[in-house]
């Protein structure tokens, strides 16, 4: 297996696409978007340079990498030739069936087609296609280049065979798989997204102010960072979108969002791709500022 293509090249398509590359593959990264596909090799060659100044990986891999990653924007042409096809779109079911049935009907018969969901079933997706025992969750982590996770979500239609070849592909990735079983949220967002949401909650109560909630939970339970700051660099909307699959997926009203998080989504505060969420973020400041609302 050489040949593959990642479809979305945001932050977690471009991450994906690096990491397959860096590791030998021909990568076509597909965005209807030619600014989106544009920004993710920049962000790539970001990515690479910072590799290279702390050492992790030689001079000579950056232009190795980049030689071999493709642009496209269509999926049809994009995915004609590779042999596994990774989903990286918005958490957005309908959007995703609609790329698993293009893919589908364009990719060869025996790729293993991906979804890079974090919560939605992967039955469901496979559903979408003429071959769900080809489908598999390939759940990668944020930053895609650094963490060691990928969360390997098999269906009750997802063949053997595929998933220890996602599994295998996954260790030659340099990552460490985890295999899972098909449930709304997986293991990783079914216990992860709860917690945010609580600590939302407990802000929104007055329990705690921003600063003492993450703090709390970084020098108290040894979390890297807290889960305030943490759900600004998930994404607010995402962490709704994800919520809302746990709720309907569960029928039980334990995964009913915060109010608090409804609110920051309409008003188009989601963290740190909008520049505010819990705390305000300035392009090239590394300081922490909570938002002025949460400031008592």
């Amino acid at each position: 297996m050489n040949k593959m293509a990642v479809i979305g090249a945001g932050t977690m398509g471009n991450g994906i696409a690096q990491v397959f590359a860096q590791a030998g593959w021909q990568v076509t990264l597909i965005d209807v978007q030619t600014a989106q596909l544009e920004k993710a090799v920049q962000t790539i060659e970001k990515n690479l340079d910072r590799m290279i100044a702390k050492g992790t990986i030689p001079a000579t891999l950056k232009q190795e990498t980049l030689d071999r990653l493709t642009t496209d924007n269509s999926i049809a042409t994009g995915v004609q030739d590779a042999e596994i096809v990774v989903e990286a779109a918005t958490e957005n079911k309908n959007i995703k069936l609609s790329i698993f049935k293009e893919i589908d009907q364009h990719a060869p018969a025996n790729s293993i087609l991906a979804s890079n969901t974090s919560s939605i079933p992967i039955q469901e997706i496979a559903d979408a296609t003429q071959r769900p025992h080809q489908v598999i969750g390939m759940h990668f982590m944020n930053p895609v280049p650094v963490m060691k996770l990928v969360e390997v979500i098999k269906s009750p239609a997802t063949n053997q065979e595929v998933t220890d070849k996602t599994v295998s592909l996954s260790k030659a990735l340099g990552k460490i798989p985890c295999v899972v079983n098909d449930f709304p949220g997986f293991i990783s967002n079914r216990i992860l997204m709860p917690m945010l949401n609580e600590a939302i909650c407990s802000l929104e109560e007055g329990v705690a102010g921003v600063e003492e909630i993450d703090t709390i939970m970084k020098l108290g339970m040894a979390h890297p960072m807290g889960p305030l700051q943490l759900a600004d660099l998930i994404g607010l909307d995402v962490c709704l979108s994800i919520m809302h699959v746990l709720e309907s997926g569960f029928n039980n009203p334990k995964y009913k969002a915060a109010s608090l998080l409804e609110t920051l989504v309409k008003e188009g505060k989601l963290g740190v791709k909008s520049g505010e969420g819990f705390y305000q973020y300035t392009p090239g400041s590394k300081d922490l500022i909570v938002s002025p609302r949460f400031k008592s």
